[in-house]
């Protein structure tokens, strides 16, 4: 594939940088136009010297040469830290802009996205691709930039003293470009992108590890998790090395040209003195300009290494950023929810997983009123997760209508209709942030004595009351910091706090000991009153008090009533299961 086709690497990071950079259009004007300033005045230097040496071989006064020198060495350096200054502003709302617009994205990615998505590489693309933003606005503006400028202007001085002398130092510069951008794209970058992949690899596996250190150390699992990591590491070190390697021979080769470069074009020049065709002054010239010529040159063999790395860097960045995102918006003609719509609906729904075979729910019918409580029963996969999922469109179904309060679900922007639904998990997860921010995360806006009030609902006042910081303590990643049962009633204020019409909880009280499932079941009793809530139970004994308990298998209701009347069917599958467990118990 060619380097800079519509679909390769350079082609998409190169589109995605310059879209950030246009946002910006007056600073990118401000850094050329003091680039340009800069190279300019570097141009000239070989001009100026060989007329100094041409004054002090003729007996003539120098001092004009000299200070012309002089103001074109300060006019560079002036312009240049201007253009450090100029870059600075440009790159850093760039950087911040990337990462910002990264971290919405992958928000905003599907659930199924992130179930096969390791944390830590995911972080690591964002950061590494932010740095590489800021390497390639150097690289492109203040470094490769300048120096093409002052390649062609240094050859077309060249051309001036002596057309062949230019013509063998084009024809050399040429080779050389096309040497370094082939070794480059053609041989060291397909390396650097498995290095890059492999990185991202070693981070995901590390973060695994390190956010399960508490299973690790339960199963006597660090030597097996040492060796896993050094596995990865191997694969690592293997691929970093051939990069490596592959860039030290792409560079002995740019020096290799470069000589051959220098040694055609100085033994041109000094034929050329040699035959009386040019005086000491246009050898100094020729010189000077050999020597400028000879370090742009290698300067831009470096800063071609350099891009290669900082695109490699960037690319995972931006396939991240092309990633199909969630529907937010409403599916069908958008539809405003009343504010306590709490009646369910579905209605011939057909819903199928990526790949499988068979479809789990098809034509699946079922309403369940406003305020009715719902206990969903079943074997695992038997689709009472899912049942749910639908609801908050976290999957999409495949045909038929999900209705809430009789308004088509998909015609409801994501954010308002999960905005309608509170959700206890099993395990909850916190913030590592303060109990106040994580109760407030149902409702930003509430006050102090609101979350308060909801920690006292949800009977959690008691235990935050008692920390040293109160609602101020901070809970660890994820909420290490808290029993189950403590996580189980800070997820259980936060729902109290977003006061929604429709409630999921997901068998809050299956991992307690027994006085944290009372305590957590006195609460949920609580949160339960008045709304439309769905009970996935996987202990039954949690749902003899639901309303109605809808029994799952296969990906079909078998099974719909009362508790009791599921349980005065001889043959039914409740009945069975109810059984099974208080056997096992």
């Amino acid at each position: 594939m060619f380097p800079f086709s519509t679909d390769s690497a350079f082609a998409r990071v190169f589109s995605f940088t310059f879209r950030l950079w246009m946002r910006q259009g007056g600073k990118v004007v401000a850094v050329l136009a003091v680039v340009l300033i800069a190279t300019a005045a570097d141009l000239c230097v070989p001009v100026f010297t060989g007329r100094l040496v041409q004054a002090v071989a003729a007996a003539e006064t120098p001092w004009p040469a000299f200070a012309a020198l002089l103001g074109l060495g300060a006019l560079s350096v002036a312009a240049k830290i201007q253009s450090y200054f100029s870059i600075i502003e440009l790159t850093i709302p760039s950087m911040r802009a990337a990462e910002a617009e990264a971290f919405a994205h992958v928000q905003r990615l599907p659930a199924d996205w992130h179930a096969n998505a390791f944390a830590g590489s995911t972080v690591r693309k964002i950061t590494r691709g932010a740095w590489a933003l800021d390497e390639m606005a150097d690289l492109l503006l203040l470094a490769l930039l300048p120096s093409m400028l002052i390649l062609l202007g240094t050859i077309g001085t060249l051309a001036a003293f002596r057309w062949e002398v230019g013509l063998v130092a084009g024809v050399g510069a040429l080779v050389f470009l096309v040497l370094s951008l082939s070794l480059t794209l053609f041989w060291v970058a397909p390396a650097a992108r498995l290095a890059n992949a492999q990185d991202s690899r070693v981070s995901g596996a590390l973060a695994d590890a390190i956010t399960s250190n508490g299973v690790v150390r339960a199963h006597a699992g660090e030597l097996r998790e040492d060796a896993r990591l050094g596995l990865v590491l191997s694969k690592w070190a293997h691929r970093t090395r051939r990069t490596w390697r592959r860039g030290t021979w792409s560079g002995l080769s740019q020096d290799m040209t470069i000589w051959a470069l220098r040694a055609t074009v100085l033994g041109g020049a000094l034929v050329a003195y040699t035959r009386d065709l040019a005086d000491a002054g246009e050898i100094a010239f020729v010189v000077s300009a050999l020597g400028m010529l000879d370090g742009y040159l290698r300067q831009m063999g470096n800063h071609v290494r350099g891009l290669q790395k900082a695109v490699n860097d960037a690319e995972e960045l931006v396939d991240l950023m092309v990633a199909t995102r969630e529907q937010s918006v409403a599916r069908l003609p958008e539809t405003a929810l009343s504010p306590r719509a709490a009646a369910l609906a579905f209605d011939r729904v057909g819903y199928g997983y990526a790949g499988a075979a068979t479809p789990l729910f098809a034509n699946l019918d079922v309403s369940i009123p406003a305020g009715q409580k719902v206990g969903l029963v079943g074997r695992s996969g038997s689709g009472k997760t899912t049942f749910v999922k639908l609801i908050q469109r976290i999957h999409e179904i495949n045909e038929g209508t999900i209705t809430l309060g009789g308004v088509d679900i998909a015609r409801v922007p994501l954010d308002a209709l999960r905005r309608h639904i509170a959700l206890v998990p099993q395990d909850p997860v916190l913030f590592h942030r303060s109990l106040a921010e994580n109760i407030a995360y149902a409702r930003p806006g509430a006050t102090m004595q609101e979350i308060r009030d909801a920690a006292e609902r949800a009977g959690a006042a008691g235990f935050i009351e008692r920390l040293p910081k109160g609602f101020g303590t901070e809970v660890g990643e994820r909420g290490v910091k808290l029993s189950g049962g403590e996580r189980q009633r800070v997820a259980i204020a936060r729902a109290f706090l977003s006061n929604v019409p429709v409630l999921v909880m997901d068998e809050a009280t299956s991992s307690l000991d027994s006085e944290s499932e009372a305590q957590v079941a006195e609460a949920a009793e609580r949160l339960m009153e008045g709304r439309t809530t769905l009970v996935i139970a996987h202990r039954l004994a949690t749902v003899e008090r639901m309303d109605r308990i809808l029994v799952f298998d296969r990906g079909q209701i078998v099974e719909d009533g009362t508790p009791a009347d599921l349980m005065a069917r001889r043959d039914g599958l409740y009945r069975a299961l109810r059984a099974r467990q208080t056997l096992a118990g």
